[in-house]
């Protein structure tokens, strides 16, 4: 597991806070948790998987779309 580290300048709390969600959101450690928090069958795993898959070969179509 990778360190996030997060500077607080100028004594600015929130800020400091908004941008270690957004670094914590983008490492997927949020979804990890998500998942780890409850038992996922092998075939609900597999089907989560596959959803992902299409999910993102969509989204890479529609990007691809308008370059």
């Amino acid at each position: 597991m990778k360190n996030i580290e997060v500077r607080v300048l100028n004594d600015d709390l929130e800020k400091a806070m908004r941008i270690l969600k957004k670094k914590i959101q983008s490492d997927g450690l949020f979804k990890r948790l998500k998942l780890k928090k409850n038992y996922e069958k092998p075939s609900e795993c597999r089907r989560r998987k596959q959803r992902e898959t299409a999910r993102r070969q969509r989204i890479n179509a529609s990007r691809s779309k308008y370059r």
